[in-house]
C-alpha cells in the first residue's frame, strides 16, 4: 500500500466491490495526487471503470472507503459531489436534442449561473478545446466524432471542477484524431493542472498521458509507477505489457513528458 501523500485528492482505502458472487475489486488501495494524471491501465474486466465510478458515487463500495478531498463519499451529498467532478466517457453521452451550447452549459445552468456568464464560459471553452464559435448552435449529430469528444471535454470542464474522470475518452476515434486529441489533452492539462483519473487499456496512451500509471489485473492493483519506471519494471505483468506493445514505447513516454 502506498503511503498517502498530503496532497492526495482521491483515496481508495481497502476498497472491495462485488456484484452477486463476482468480485470486481478486492483490497484496492490507491491515492491520486493533486494536479496529476493518474492512468488506470489494464485489460477489460480488470476493474478500471468500476474504480472510476466509485469516485463520483455512480457505484458504492461493498467494503472499504473512497475519500474525495479528505471526505468519505459515504458522508458526501451525492448531487453536490457529482457536480464538482467532470466526467468524460468514450461515447461522450451528449444530449442529442440539446445544442452544443446547451450541452456545455448544462451544469453551470443547473448551478444557477446567470446566462451571460454561461455564454461567456461556453465561448471560452469552445476556444480551449479547439472548436469554432459557430459550433455552439449545432447539434451533436452535426459533428464529427472528434468534435463530439471535444464538446464532451468542454462540458466536463464547464463548472471548473478540480477533478476530471476520463473513461477511455479517445478509444473510439480513428488513430489520427486520437493522436491529435491526446496532444491537445497534454497541452490543456499543463495549463489547467486538473486532478485527472484516466482509464485506458492502451499502454502507449498511458505512457504518453500519465503522470503515474496504476496497473490493474483481476480487480487488484498490481503496481503504480511513473511512465519511465513502467518501461523498465521488473514486475512480470508490467513487463508483459511492455513486450506486448513492442517498439516505440520509449518515444511514447518521451512525448508525454516533453
Amino acid at each position: 500500500m502506498e503511503s498517502a501523500p498530503s496532497s492526495a485528492v482521491i483515496e481508495f482505502l481497502g476498497v472491495s466491490y462485488h456484484v452477486a458472487s463476482t468480485q470486481v475489486l478486492s483490497g484496492f488501495d490507491l491515492q491520486v495526487r493533486s494536479g496529476e494524471t493518474l492512468v488506470l491501465l489494464g485489460r477489460s474486466g480488470s476493474g478500471k471503470t468500476t474504480s472510476l465510478k466509485l469516485v463520483n458515487r455512480l457505484l458504492s463500495p461493498t467494503s472499504g472507503e473512497v475519500r474525495v478531498r479528505g471526505v468519505s463519499n459515504a458522508d458526501s451529498d451525492v448531487i453536490r459531489l457529482r457536480r464538482s467532478i467532470g466526467y468524460v466517457i468514450q461515447d461522450v453521452g451528449l444530449f442529442p436534442h440539446f445544442t452544443v451550447e446547451k450541452n456545455i452549459g448544462l451544469v453551470p445552468r443547473i448551478q444557477g449561473w446567470p446566462e451571460d456568464r454561461i455564454s461567456a464560459r461556453v465561448r471560452e471553452l469552445l476556444q480551449t478545446v479547439g472548436l469554432t464559435a459557430d459550433t455552439a448552435s449545432r447539434y451533436p449529430h452535426q459533428l464529427s466524432g472528434g468534435q463530439r469528444q471535444r464538446v464532451g471535454v468542454a462540458r466536463a470542464l464547464a463548472a471548473d471542477p478540480e477533478i476530471l474522470l476520463m473513461d477511455e475518452p479517445f478509444g473510439a476515434l480513428d488513430p489520427l484524431t486520437r493522436d491529435e486529441l491526446q496532444r491537445e489533452f497534454l497541452l490543456l492539462q499543463r495549463r489547467l493542472r486538473k486532478t485527472v483519473v484516466f482509464v485506458t487499456h492502451d499502454l502507449r496512451e498511458a505512457l504518453r498521458l500519465g503522470t503515474r500509471i496504476a496497473l490493474m489485473e483481476a480487480g487488484r492493483l498490481v503496481t503504480v509507477l511513473a511512465p519511465s519506471e513502467f518501461l523498465h519494471s521488473t514486475d512480470s505483468l508490467a513487463s508483459a505489457y511492455v513486450r506486448a506493445f513492442g517498439e516505440g514505447l520509449e518515444s511514447a513516454a518521451h512525448r508525454g513528458t516533453s
